[in-house]
């Protein structure tokens, strides 16, 4: 029920901007990163939530503060170094941004400041530790302090959970496993998965920006994909048992199985390259 009224009261605040920051390129260098310093599958998705939040805020901080300035002259100046100040400080609130997921997570293995100044003088960057300190006050004011956010991956292991106490007789680890792997694959995948769906939701190949913009909702609706991760994994394992997985999440989020069936379908079509339903 918490997570049900976390994720509503996020789609219910969401940003126009929202999913800006999670193309492939930014989630792609994110994983890899948690990967080389053997973080857990919580810290990644924790730091792609984290980093993109936090970067809307900026922008939109910055945005106003633009506004602000009364001589145009002064605005386009403001903008533009401002701009350049994000452009130029991405990198380290990238690697912030994963320093305070690593801690959120308890995990044994936390980046400490030797860690990332080290990796940050690999790409050329000259930081100091006082600096780096700097940059995770930064994310931590920016967000309010308020960084302990559920992540997809924690809807995905609840209703796992909750599917096992409801009796579906389903292997825990091998499910597991498969979910993560596509959660993975649904992140890198984003826009290419979504943009499927959007396509089968108003049945026609060319949306327009205003279909696309109400999309969003969708787009960032953790719950949604929670179930079409779990409804996949379910029909890739155990197609015998996948009509009644998917009823059974239909029964526990409200989620239509229609909705369900079609975000499945969405995920395998991209993982298969197949264009036939």
């Amino acid at each position: 029920i918490r997570l049900a009224t976390e994720n509503e009261q996020y789609l219910s605040e969401l940003s126009g901007q929202a999913g800006c920051f999670k193309e492939p390129q930014i989630v792609e260098f994110i994983f890899l990163l948690a990967e080389k310093w053997h973080l857990d599958q919580s810290a990644r998705y924790q730091a792609v939530e984290l980093l993109e939040r936090f970067m809307i805020k900026q922008v939109e901080q910055i945005c106003k503060s633009s506004r602000e300035n009364v001589k145009s002259r002064e605005q386009d100046s403001s903008w533009s170094s401002l701009k350049e100040q994000i452009y130029n400080t991405f990198v380290l609130r990238l690697v912030s941004c994963i320093q305070l997921a690593s801690k959120l997570s308890l995990h044994y293995n936390i980046v400490n400041s030797d860690t990332a100044l080290k990796f940050l003088q690999s790409l050329k960057y000259s930081y100091t530790k006082q600096e780096l300190l700097e940059s995770e006050l930064a994310v931590l004011r920016t967000l309010h302090f308020q960084i302990n956010v559920s992540t997809p991956l924690a809807y995905v292991e609840l209703l796992l959970e909750v599917l096992g106490h409801n009796g579906c007789l389903l292997p825990a680890k091998p499910l597991h496993r498969m979910c993560m792997q596509l959660l993975d694959f649904s992140y890198l995948t984003r826009d290419t998965i979504y943009d499927t769906l959007l396509k089968i939701a108003i049945e026609n190949s060319t949306p327009s920006k205003l279909q696309v913009a109400k999309f969003l909702t969708v787009k960032e609706d953790f719950m949604l994909l929670a179930v079409g991760i779990i409804s996949t994994s379910v029909f890739i394992l155990n197609p015998g048992h996948w009509k009644q997985v998917v009823e059974h999440l239909n029964c526990i989020t409200g989620i239509t199985s229609q909705s369900i069936l079609e975000f499945s379908y969405a995920v395998l079509k991209h993982i298969v390259g197949s264009t036939t339903p």
